[in-house]
């Protein structure tokens, strides 16, 4: 199956699944946008769904807004069937605003931001950035609601110190993460509607605290400047006060876009790991869609879109929570039939990979040198850091070559560590897995790059592996 007519198409299509999913649950939400659309029904976790899903039938459910499973049932499924898993993630590095990001200094505004994940912050300098995320708000009746949020234009700036004044700037630039790295969103002046900060007593402080009393304990007013919270009330429409809480995080406000003499590269923030959730979804969408749809037999096809796995993995919505075990356990309730479920399943651990670099190809091992538009990259660490081995690459070489597609290696250097995904977690399960991605450049800085023409590579492996895995696995024999 060719899901689009050119691999440009397909890359195209990631453009604005990305340039709309500035966080994890902007990207949430447009995959299950996408499954919606080709006829996937959402179910919940609360629910007593046992009794909702049926045979053929195609279900989705999310966590937290943060993390996304779907899957697909065989004609005639049974409990016991494996499962043909795509795992990916949907968080990447960047600059989360504080519980109390309230900071003025000088003349200046300015918000306070806490790291998340091994970011390149350096390339977070000097560029348009906004906000996104989740705000609480209050509905009336007293029910309270969760409601996205993504503000269209440059807001705030991280500026950098001009040269003039620091002479020695390109000679080792380092910065402080904490008093360098704060970004400003306006001047004071503005705030105040053109008058001059007065210096605050404390006479004024303890008059202001008596008017309006103690401060109620889920108020946020105080923490956050008032223009900011302001300006999330109007794109809400609604009233500052009835903001309870949010999570939000800035992003750079530059859209994603082809680039390179030919169009074969995305230039791109997110690209880790949005390119494999994307395809993931798009993969399925389409099985669907496909003449072997529902199969008779065979595995469920699933995909699971996990949070947080830039900082570890360990919460309720990333890989080590019990997202996939639980649906295991669902789908095959007895201890039987969930032992036969595991042995009859495989997780392809899809994660964006390096490319080589061309100033710096000392970085790779001498053999293992993948590059973009190379076709999709298998990830192998004698140390386990990745969970490919001999059975589980050898099952997605059979795949790739069914689709006419190509097959690149990486391996570390002995001198250099390794980095790791969430495919050494979940095997943990007992679940036979692989470790596979594309090719990129600059991975966790503001812009990325990597390859147009891979993104329909990744797309043609997973519909290869949903269509015919569970045919393949019958033809080997290993234990």
């Amino acid at each position: 199956m060719m899901l689009y007519p050119t691999s440009s198409e397909a890359a195209t299509h990631f453009l604005k699944f990305v340039n709309a999913s500035p966080t994890p649950f902007h990207a949430v939400h447009n995959a299950a946008l996408r499954l919606e659309k080709a006829g996937f029904q959402k179910i919940r976790e609360k629910d007593e769904w046992e009794k909702t899903v049926q045979p053929g039938g195609k279900y989705y459910f999310t966590r937290n807004q943060a993390a996304l499973v779907a899957f697909t049932l065989p004609q005639e499924w049974q409990q016991g069937a494996g499962l043909s898993i795509v795992a990916t993630h949907v968080d990447s590095p960047n600059l989360k605003v504080r519980p109390i990001s309230k900071r003025t200094k000088s003349a200046y505004l300015q918000v306070g931001v806490e790291t998340y994940g091994g970011g390149i912050w350096h390339s977070w300098l000097d560029r348009d950035l906004s906000i996104a995320g989740r705000v609480v708000i209050a509905e009336g009746n007293g029910s309270y609601k969760s409601k996205l949020i993504k503000i269209d234009r440059p807001l705030l700036r991280i500026p950098t110190l001009a040269i003039h004044l620091d002479r020695n700037v390109n000679d080792a630039f380092k910065f402080n993460q904490e008093t360098e790295f704060v970004p400003i969103l306006g001047l004071i002046e503005s705030e105040l509607n053109g008058a001059s900060p007065k210096p605050e007593t404390d006479s004024d402080k303890d008059d202001k605290a008596s008017v309006k009393g103690p401060k109620v304990a889920s108020s946020i007013q105080e923490n956050h400047h008032p223009a900011l919270l302001s300006l999330l009330a109007s794109e809400l429409s609604i009233a500052p006060e009835e903001i309870h809480d949010f999570e939000l995080s800035l992003y750079d406000t530059q859209p994603a876009t082809l680039g390179g003499i030919g169009n074969e590269f995305i230039f791109s923030p997110r690209m880790d790991n949005l390119v494999s959730s994307f395809c993931a979804v798009e993969a399925l969408a389409e099985s669907v869609s496909a003449q072997y749809f529902p199969s008779l037999e065979g595995n469920v096809n699933c995909i699971a879109l996990f949070n947080h796995e830039e900082i570890g993995s360990v919460s309720t919505s990333g890989a080590e929570s019990s997202l996939i075990p639980s649906l295991l356990n669902r789908l095959s309730p007895t201890p039987s039939s969930l032992a036969q479920s595991i042995s009859r399943s495989f997780l392809i651990s899809a994660d964006m990979g390096h490319s080589l670099h061309p100033n710096y190809t000392s970085k790779h091992e001498e053999k293992h040198k993948p590059i973009m538009n190379g076709g999709v990259v298998i990830k192998t660490n004698a140390k386990q850091r990745y969970a490919s081995d001999a059975i589980s690459t050898f099952i997605v070489k059979q795949l790739i070559e069914r689709k006419g597609g190509k097959v690149q290696e990486f391996e570390t250097r002995n001198d250099m560590p390794c980095g790791s995904t969430v495919g050494p977690m979940l095997s943990k399960i007992g679940i036979r897995t692989v470790d596979v991605g594309n090719a990129m450049l600059s991975m966790h800085s503001i812009r990325e790059t990597a390859g147009s023409h891979d993104v329909q590579n990744a797309i043609d492996l997973f519909s290869s592996f949903f269509e015919g895995f569970a045919e393949l696995d019958q033809t080997l024999t290993v234990d």
